[in-house]
């Protein structure tokens, strides 16, 4: 019985990058030596373990058939005789196929293990499949979006790019769970340059199955340079929704959040940066305009989503000022003397008018 790290943490390391997460595999062992070990059994799919001090997942190794559609459609084969080459054999690249041993307790001692040439295409900033059975997952096309996102000095082989293009037109994708998708797609908006992931999906012609096919005009692709440059200056992931949606419309933003099951605070930031962007765009010279904007915003109770909104449009180069102005005027309303004032009355939708009536007044002052 053996145990190695396998996977990203080589990659990484390799790169002199920093190691976050570690991943156990062990080579020649059954479930009952594990769980005789004190290891807790977890794994559903396939043999999982957590080790009985650490916690840290513990995966025998495995092969793998597929026997149906999408990512899921996969029967694992794990025992004692499957080698690490062979568990190794199933990974996506080259530069994910390497391992190490390590010590009980879980250190690294071992060298690089390459069985398929990981260290020469990190080099040579290569990613490039490890064998044909690539193409029996989906998902690794997403992946490879990503990890160009991440990684944007590397390039796609050319017979990986083919199997690639393989995948696109298999029908594969259809079977990908939106949860799925979306994990890849909000890693890739926060890698170091996203609009690589685009390029990429862009290269194989699978953009508009999940982009809305408007962002490859030419007035939107301006937004790729953007949300990369947006990478630069550390924006949250909200805030590259926003980027990226910039100049679509309300009704494609929601269709495509629909679709793909987008968090709501990645849709709101998304409609409410197109809808500033759109205002700005119009000339925002009437105060129950610019109060309009600053009620959608929500900028009375959410201030920090206005100041980050408010960076986006300076990203994209709209003249923010007079919301800022108007914004900063509107706040000295005395919102509790209007209410008090009107409390006996009785009426919630009075007070609410006289509130926008003074706070569009003091728009307007500061208009002048």
């Amino acid at each position: 019985m053996k145990t190695y790290v396998v996977g990203g943490a080589i990659r990484d390391e390799l790169l002199g990058l920093p190691v976050k997460d570690l991943d156990y595999l062990v080579v020649g062992a059954t479930p009952q030596e594990m769980i005789a070990k004190g290891f807790k059994s977890v794994g559903q799919d396939f043999p999982v373990f957590l080790h009985p001090d650490t916690h840290a997942e513990y995966a025998l190794a495995r092969t793998e058939r597929k026997t149906a559609p999408g990512y899921k459609g996969f029967v694992f084969h794990a025992d004692q005789h499957v080698t690490l080459e062979e568990d190794l054999a199933r990974r996506d690249l080259t530069i994910n196929a390497m391992a190490r041993e390590v010590d009980a307790n879980g250190l690294v001692t071992g060298p690089v293990i390459d069985p398929f040439g990981g260290q020469k295409d990190l080099q040579d900033k290569i990613f490039r499949h490890v064998s044909d059975a690539f193409t029996e997952d989906p998902v690794r096309l997403l992946r490879i979006a990503r990890f160009s996102a991440r990684f944007p000095e590397f390039c796609v082989a050319s017979n990986t790019l083919a199997l690639l293009k393989e995948i696109g037109q298999s029908g594969e994708l259809d079977a990908l769970v939106k949860e799925r998708v979306w994990q890849e797609f909000s890693r890739g908006f926060l890698s170091e340059r996203p609009s690589r992931m685009f390029d990429v999906l862009e290269t194989i012609g699978v953009f508009e199955k999940f982009f809305p096919s408007e962002l490859l005009t030419k007035n939107n692709r301006k937004f790729f340079d953007l949300i990369d440059q947006s990478a630069s200056s550390d924006f949250n992931l909200q805030q590259r929704c926003a980027i990226l949606f910039a100049g679509l419309n309300r009704a494609s933003i929601n269709d495509w959040c629909l679709k793909w099951g987008i968090p709501s605070e990645c849709r709101d930031y998304a409609l409410l940066g197109s809808e500033i962007h759109e205002a700005i765009g119009r000339g925002l010279t009437s105060a129950a305009d610019i109060l309009q904007i600053l009620d959608r915003v929500d900028v009375w109770r959410k201030p920090d989503r206005f100041n980050e909104l408010i960076m986006v449009a300076q990203l994209i180069g709209d003249p923010v000022d007079i919301l800022l102005q108007s914004h900063v005027a509107a706040k000295k309303v005395n919102v509790a003397d209007i209410a008090a004032r009107f409390t006996q009355q009785g009426s919630g939708e009075l007070i609410k008018r006289a509130i926008d009536d003074a706070r569009r007044d003091a728009i307007k002052e500061a208009l002048v």
